[in-house]
């Protein structure tokens, strides 16, 4: 994207210069943005036009602080100020009958053109004597300078309705621009000596005409505005604690390192949750009523593959630590309390780290290198690892007394069984050791009718995962509707599209052989059909069997995923489990259950927030530091008042946003991806998507509050807005064009 920012005066024609030049890309099929900042300002005052052009579409709507060039209509605006955030480099454009050499001294890093093209206008006829129209000169003379040949210029002026001497004069411009290319830089002591001995600006009675006395009104207002931060709703509700606006308007920006390095501050495992986290943020996501969620688990999902972040760990600690269990819980916990800089050893039963990520979830929805990648960064960390250990109630123990801290993140172990009445271990298996053979490729099921039962993610896994492994066919049965379902809409979605099949409203009864003859199936599952009546202590209306309504299914297996719960076999009889509880006071050491074991909550981003809120509070019991949960605050961008509120639909100005439809990733075909357990999710090509998020409750520098201020009153500092409450009336016209409820007004 190129950005160009204009200075003239009113009545020069800056405006229409920036849309001669938007125009001139628009019809080589650009995107193109043209417009001024003014307001009620009289025929002469400074003003500043904007024109933007780029080969994809344009988002940002602020100004232009940052300009690739700079246009100068009028000679008595040349100064230093006009250069103020131009990349170095950039073309500086003057209207001035002098040689570039003349302002070297005054732009030492830029590229400068001189025009006269006031005289231009004058031999043309354009305006009048005392005020020549120099716009279309100067189209000229832009042209050349930044590549937008004259035949394009031309072009629209035809677009536009000039014709006769503009014409002329902007081809006179192009012949006669004077360009010198040469860049000098000077030392920076330099720079600010020259500074430090620059004049200071005459005051109005010493003849600076344009800087006129103010009559200090600010004693008349009864309201003043002020500038708040507020909860955005995606942040209020993630499971894992991450700050999702700041990192949406980090990749909005394509920051991508920036984006990523947001994430690990509080998720080592964003490469995990951008797959198969349930996304709350999304259901919470204050664009759903108006044109969609802003897609932030794909989102997530790009900045981990995409950006780049190096890790910093504090001073090393002496204490040590032992974390059981290596599930996105543990490996959270021995993260943050390495980067902390204690010694840290995961346990782990199995012969690799990672727990039910490695198990659990299908290569098709979570690919081994990426568990590899980001288990392998929490190692870098200097964290020791110990397979092939199973830890039980003496090992704990043990544990306890060699270590300052002790976290059991073992998870939620013992699972939920149905009394089908059958004995036969063949019939009946559970889905996570279903999954955890698969993983292993240590199962297959071809030509086989199986029979999934249960209606979360496991449940799903499962049976796409039997398709993949040679089901002949494939059905879920389920004791409540679609609505109830616990699994992630969109894997519902496509395992319906791989040919899974749903029988809901359905509870199985027991199971039976049938004495598998030639060409029979060798069981039948005898399922009843249930309906909705109240809801039960989850919220969701209790499934009520209906009398006389009972069926059968055929299948040769049924595979069971109704749920876990924890097992609590490794502490003492009577332990109470409760999060952040201390659960033992052997030898003094802390020891802590977290993650689902403690939680139940049965998510990655929930085990992923307890393994960092465990870790947080292990810290300040050992080391004495407060640091409570990671704020969501940006310290460039300072505000008056830090809310706890979250910020509502209706709290925002939808009618100033565009509706843009959601950005989804792709995905295979359901025939390309049935054979086999390559990843089924492509993701999304670029962060544009991010550009959607509307940055609830925090400011995102849209400058409509410095732009629509009746007094001007309102100045913009680097990331800083400055009321001058000396002069402002408390009109709040910034609070009725802010469109993301930063700005309100206080009663005084």
């Amino acid at each position: 994207m190129v950005e160009i920012r204009i200075h003239g005066r009113g009545g020069q024609g800056g405006v229409t210069l920036a849309k001669i030049i938007a125009t001139a890309r628009f019809l080589e099929g650009d995107s193109v943005q043209a417009f001024g900042l003014y307001a009620a300002e009289r025929s002469g005052a400074p003003i500043q036009a904007f024109c933007r052009y780029s080969d994809e579409p344009i988002q940002n709507r602020n100004l232009i602080y940052e300009p690739d060039h700079v246009v100068v209509l009028d000679p008595t605006l040349i100064g230093r100020a006009v250069s103020d955030g131009l990349k170095r480099g950039g073309w500086i454009v003057l209207n001035s009958p002098e040689e570039p050499a003349s302002f070297r001294s005054k732009f030492p890093d830029f590229r400068l053109a001189t025009v006269d093209a006031t005289a231009i206008a004058k031999q043309h006829g354009l305006g009048t004597r005392s005020l020549p129209i120099v716009n279309t000169a100067l189209s000229g003379a832009v042209g050349r300078a930044i590549g937008i040949e004259l035949d394009q210029v031309i072009a629209a002026f035809g677009e536009l309705g000039f014709k006769g001497g503009n014409e002329i004069a902007a081809a006179q411009a192009w012949d006669e621009v004077r360009m010198d290319q040469k860049l000098l830089s000077p030392p920076e002591e330099t720079r600010a000596e020259a500074a430090a001995e620059a004049p200071p600006l005459p005051s109005f009675l010493e003849g600076g005409r344009d800087l006129l006395p103010g009559i200090r009104t600010g004693q008349w207002a009864v309201q003043q505005p002020k500038r708040q931060q507020q909860v955005a709703p995606c942040n209020h509700v993630c499971p894992a604690g991450n700050d999702v606006r700041a990192f949406l308007q980090a990749l909005a920006a394509e920051r991508l390192d920036e984006a990523l390095a947001i994430l690990l501050a509080t998720s080592p495992l964003p490469g995990v949750c951008g797959r198969v986290c349930p996304a709350p943020c999304m259901e919470n996501c204050n664009r759903i009523a108006f044109d969609g969620a802003v897609n932030v688990r794909d989102l997530e999902r790009y900045a981990a593959d995409h950006g780049q972040c190096e890790l910093e760990s504090a001073e090393p600690r002496s204490e040590r630590i032992a974390v059981v269990g290596s599930g996105p819980a543990g490996l959270t916990a021995a993260y943050h309390l390495a980067r902390f800089g204690y010694r840290v050893t995961l346990f782990e039963a199995a012969d690799e780290i990672g727990g039910l990520l490695r198990t659990g979830i299908p290569g098709y929805r979570l690919p081994d290198d990426v568990v590899d990648r980001e288990v392998g960064r929490i190692l870098d960390l200097g964290v020791r690892t110990r397979t092939d250990a199973r830890i039980d109630r003496p090992e704990l123990l043990r544990l306890a007394g060699e270590h300052e801290a002790v976290l059991v993140a073992t998870g939620l172990q013992e699972l939920q069984s149905l009394r089908l009445g059958m004995a036969e271990a063949d019939a009946v298996m559970q889905g996570l050791d279903f999954l955890e053979r698969s993983s292993r490729g240590e199962m297959r099921v071809d030509g086989e009718i199986v029979i999934v039962v249960g209606g979360g993610n496991t449940a799903l896994d499962a049976a796409r995962s039997a398709l993949r492994l040679g089901a002949e066919q494939v059905t879920i049965v389920y004791r409540r509707t679609r609505l109830e379902m616990p699994a992630i809409p969109e894997e519902i979605d496509q395992g319906i599209e791989e040919g899974v099949e749903i029988e809901f409203l359905t509870q199985p009864i027991a199971i039976r052989s049938n004495g598998a003859g030639p060409g029979e199936k060798h069981y039948h599952l005898s399922c009843r059909q249930m309906e909705l009546g109240a809801a039960d202590e989850s919220g969701r209306r209790r499934p009520v069997e209906v009398e006389g309504s009972d069926f059968e299914l055929a299948c040769d297996r049924v595979i069971l995923a109704l749920g876990q719960s924890p097992d609590l076999a490794v502490f003492p009889e009577g332990t109470e489990v409760r999060e952040e509880r201390q659960l033992l006071g052997l030898l003094e050491t802390p020891v802590y259950a977290i993650g689902d074991l403690a939680t139940r909550d049965g998510t990655v981003a929930g085990a992923i927030g307890s393994g960092r809120r465990a870790a947080l509070h292990i810290h300040e019991t050992l080391s004495g530091e407060l640091l409570g949960e990671p704020s969501g605050r940006d310290a460039r961008r300072p505000v008056d008042v830090w809310s706890d509120h979250v910020v509502q639909p209706e709290a925002l100005r939808m009618h100033l946003f565009e509706r843009v439809p959601p950005a989804h990733g792709g995905h295979k075909m359901p025939w390309e991806r049935i054979s086999n357990f390559d990843e089924v999710h492509t993701g999304l090509v670029d962060p544009g998507e991010a550009r959607r998020c509307l940055s609830c409750g925090g400011c995102n520098e849209c400058d409509r509050c410095v732009t629509y201020c009746p007094e001007g009153v309102l100045k913009r500092v680097g990331h800083e807005f400055v009321f001058d409450y000396s002069f402002c009336k408390g009109c709040g016209v910034c609070a009725a064009e802010c469109p993301r409820d930063v700005i309100f007004m206080s009663h005084l």
